[in-house]
C-alpha cells in the first residue's frame, strides 16, 4: 500500500499572505500615510507574489490535506490578487482600456469585478458559521470591506472607498491573528491565542441499557 507523507498545515501561509497584502492595499485606500487616491500599485508585487502566488500554493496543499474550504477559499482569493494585479499592470491594459473609454467606465468595472467578490465572500461566510469566531469575523469583515470598497468605487464617492480601507485593514488583523493561533502554541511558546469554536456542544445521550428504554421499561 502507498504510503504518502503527511502535509504541513497550509493555514497560517494562506492567511499571512492574504492578510500582509490586503493590509498594505487598505492602507492605501483608507489614505493611511499616503495621499488619498494615490496609485496603489506598490501592492503589485504583493498581489502577484505573496498574496497570489504564496496564497495560491496554501490552497492546492489544502486540497492534499482534504480540507475543500481552505482550499477553496485560498485558490480563490490568490486568484483574486493575481487578477488585481494584471488590472494594475501597464503590460495587461485594462485600465488603458477602461480609461479611453471615457466616463465612469472605470470606475464601475472596478464595481462589477468586487461585487462578484461581494457575492463569493458571503457564501464562504455561510461556510464559517459553525467553525470558530475567528473564521467567521474575518468573512464577515471583509465582505463588508468589499461592500465599500465596490459603493465607493460604483459611486466616486472616495469617502465610501476610505471607510473600505479601514475594515480592510481591521480584515488583515483578524487574519494576521487567526494565523498566529494557529502558529503559536506551547511547542514553540509561552502562551496560546484562543480562537473559540462556534461549531455546536455535542449532548451526550442519556444511557440505555440494551432492551430497555429511557425509563428502564
Amino acid at each position: 500500500m502507498t504510503q504518502f507523507r503527511p502535509l504541513a498545515n497550509p493555514g497560517p501561509l494562506g492567511l499571512s499572505s492574504f492578510a500582509l497584502t490586503t493590509f498594505v492595499l487598505s492602507l492605501h485606500n483608507g489614505g493611511i500615510g499616503q495621499t488619498m487616491g494615490a496609485p496603489p500599485n506598490v501592492v503589485v508585487g504583493l498581489a502577484f507574489f505573496y498574496g497570489g502566488l504564496c496564497q495560491l500554493l496554501a490552497g492546492m496543499w489544502e486540497f492534499a490535506n482534504n480540507n475543500t474550504f481552505g482550499a477553496t477559499a485560498f485558490s480563490s482569493y490568490g486568484g483574486f490578487w493575481m487578477a488585481y494585479a494584471a488590472i494594475l499592470t501597464p503590460g495587461f491594459g485594462v485600465l488603458d482600456a477602461l480609461s479611453s473609454a471615457g466616463g465612469s467606465v472605470e470606475s464601475h468595472a472596478i464595481g462589477i469585478f468586487l461585487l462578484a467578490w461581494v457575492l463569493m465572500t458571503f457564501i464562504f461566510f455561510l461556510a464559517t458559521l459553525r467553525t470558530n469566531l475567528g473564521l467567521c469575523l474575518l468573512f464577515a469583515f471583509l465582505d463588508i470591506t468589499f461592500i465599500l470598497l465596490c459603493a465607493g468605487n460604483w459611486l466616486g464617492k472616495a469617502n465610501v472607498t476610505k471607510a473600505g480601507g479601514y475594515f480592510g485593514m481591521f480584515t488583515a488583523l483578524i487574519a494576521w491573528y487567526i494565523a498566529a493561533s494557529d502558529l503559536i502554541g506551547h511547542h514553540n511558546s509561552f502562551f496560546t491565542l484562543p480562537n473559540p469554536s462556534l461549531a455546536p456542544r455535542r449532548v451526550n445521550a442519556p444511557f440505555v441499557e440494551d432492551g430497555k428504554n429511557e425509563n428502564g421499561d
